[in-house]
């Protein structure tokens, strides 16, 4: 989403399948909720745009409770995914409409690559949500008559496999989209198959365990007031929200700017204040000040230059990393007591 995360959905089917009430009885609820997340999602994305023209602290969506909302954004749009996934093919592949909606998804990503690669060549979305959720709900479709246990528990690796599993093999283009290198690629939007395939193998589990319960015949009959309703109608038209929502905001944000225009600070405040803010997730104020600001001394010129124009080559980022060690060691030399919180 832009970042971050993130975030972003389409409407993969909210019809209940054979063993609940009949396909034709719509459960309002889950339009709801993907309403609600779009709602969500528009917000994150209006504050993205504040940062991108320059009203708000560079960084700021990138990290602490920003950066955990983007998350939960991404991460209820997919669980809503595997979800629908089971409401409209759990008692069986009903691959015309699959193919349909997968179609759709799949050119909508490709239009945002294609738009994305245009207009912010340095950080074009690649692989972000859209793409997650065609590629997931294809795979997803293998899952649909496992035990919901067992898909919990690759949900669990496949949430977990980032952790353990990271490694030079998958520091190469044709593969960031698999979510193991090293380091995360520079993207307005990013989610990868790892981590983020297990919230969609978390909802198939889900909506295995609201079938058999009779959860769902439950949930189908719950009725809401008027509040729900521009939530409702945005849930059940979710991909044409996603696509047009952030030309709409960036357009106003642009308009403002065009009267009164922000100030936009040197490339040096802006890394000090992008640099500090992810440094003080782990450490204190103290030493994230005197770090930013050894690093900064580092890529003076070109460097930074070039850490503004685009993707560092690999010859920047292995200097970036070498000199974040050797500011680390200086910075914890300067501080009595290490530098530690």
């Amino acid at each position: 989403m832009t970042t971050t995360p993130a975030s972003q959905a389409v409407h993969l089917g909210t019809r209940v399948d054979q063993a609940t009430p009949p396909r034709s009885k719509r459960i309002i609820a889950l339009d709801i909720a993907r309403g609600l997340a779009l709602v969500a999602m528009a917000i994150y994305h209006f504050t993205w745009d504040l940062e991108f023209f320059g009203y708000v602290e560079p960084g700021m969506t990138a990290v602490g409770g920003w950066k955990l909302f983007a998350r939960c954004i991404a991460s209820s749009f997919l669980f809503l995914v595997g979800v629908s996934l089971v409401l409209a093919h759990g008692r069986g592949i009903r691959w015309k409409p699959f193919w349909r909606r997968f179609a759709m998804i799949a050119c909508a990503a490709l239009a945002i690559s294609i738009a994305t690669r245009i207009a912010t060549p340095e950080g074009f979305i690649f692989f972000g949500i859209l793409h997650q959720i065609a590629l997931a709900s294809l795979l997803g479709l293998a899952f649909l008559r496992l035990p919901p246990l067992l898909t919990l528990l690759v949900a669990a690796l496949a949430i977990t496999a980032p952790n353990f599993l990271r490694g030079e093999f998958f520091d190469h283009p044709a593969l960031w989209w698999v979510g193991l290198s090293p380091v995360n690629p520079r993207s307005n939007d990013y989610v990868p198959l790892f981590p983020w395939f297990g919230a969609v193998l978390a909802g198939i589990a889900a909506g295995r365990f609201a079938v058999s319960s009779g959860f769902f015949g439950w949930l189908s009959g719950v009725s809401f007031g008027a509040w729900a309703k521009p939530f409702d109608f945005a849930g059940r038209h979710s991909l044409a929200f996603y696509l047009i929502h952030q030309p709409v905001l960036i357009a106003c944000v642009w308009a403002f700017s065009q009267v009164m225009p922000a100030q936009v600070p040197s490339q040096e405040v802006r890394f000090r204040a992008s640099c500090e803010r992810t440094c003080e997730q782990s450490r204190d104020a103290d030493f994230c000040a005197r770090y930013c600001a050894c690093m900064l001394d580092t890529l003076e010129g070109d460097g930074l230059n070039q850490l503004f124009s685009g993707p560092p080559s690999p010859e920047l980022r292995a200097k970036i990393e070498e000199n974040a060690t050797i500011c680390t060691a200086r910075t914890d030399g300067e501080l009595p007591d290490g530098g530690t919180q």
